[in-house]
């Protein structure tokens, strides 16, 4: 696969909420950055999605449904072989929303950072 292949696998992982397929995108050395959990390493990614999912299933109402994330105004580079993505992602039927910064080598997503997008306390 190259890096276009990876990041559009790991994207529709996201969409469907699915860590396997998410994973089989990511290379070994893979991080995601969320500002609530902290930097997750591949092998607690399984873990962390779960908990994400049980979160955004309260904030349904009790239900994941069919689409977990919708991913837009997907924007991306190349540079040195790899491909550097940004995104505005969101889930349905909830206020969460934010953006994303993927950053995809000729081994797959090495990591992603995110951001919330929410109003400031006081």
């Amino acid at each position: 696969m190259n890096a276009g292949d990876y990041l559009g696998r790991y994207a529709e992982g996201w969409t469907k909420g699915d860590a396997e397929m998410i994973l089989s995108a990511a290379s070994e050395s893979f991080t995601f950055d969320d500002p609530n959990a902290g930097t997750i390493a591949r092998e607690n990614f399984t873990e962390y999605l779960a908990g994400l999912r049980e979160v955004v299933a309260a904030a349904r109402g009790g239900e994941v449904g069919e689409s977990f994330m919708e991913l837009t105004e997907v924007l991306t580079q190349e540079s040195d072989g790899g491909l550097s993505a940004s995104c505005w992602w969101a889930f349905p039927g909830t206020d969460i929303q934010g953006s994303g910064l993927i950053k995809v080598g000729s081994d797959g997503v090495e990591s992603e950072r995110i951001a919330y997008y929410t109003k400031l306390p006081g």
